[in-house]
């Protein structure tokens, strides 16, 4: 099955109840069993970027965008790619747990065939 039929058959609120609990389970094991519960170390943010593979003016581009914004992702300063923030939810500071989120979500996006990868920056 093609990219563009596999987002025409996606459950956008199943995949982002699929997104948002494996980036939640990843950042509580990497409270739990790396920081031993406390917010400790470099704080920072993290996020998952998806870059749309059809242009937007097209019929498949306006297909593929709507199902990323249904995701809940909004375009970001570049005006080309899609980003979710903290997909996690984590109210940690730590930098690292909430990249294990980002990354979990975007493990799950990948799945289902999107260009999908986590992001992060110090604060």
């Amino acid at each position: 099955m093609e990219y563009i039929d596999t987002l025409k058959t996606i459950n956008t609120t199943e995949l982002k109840t699929q997104m948002f609990d494996a980036a939640h389970d990843a950042t509580e094991t990497f409270i739990r069993d790396v920081l031993k519960g406390e917010d400790a170390f470099s704080c920072g943010f993290a996020w998952v970027n998806i870059d749309p593979k059809f242009k937007g003016n097209t019929r498949d581009g306006k297909a593929e965008r709507k199902v990323i914004k249904d995701l809940g992702f909004e375009l970001d300063y570049t005006g080309k790619r899609f980003s979710l923030w903290n997909p996690s939810k984590s109210y940690f500071q730590n930098i690292d747990c909430k990249e294990a989120g980002a990354r979990a979500a975007a493990k799950v996006l990948e799945s289902v065939g999107f260009d999908a990868y986590a992001n992060s920056r110090l604060d």
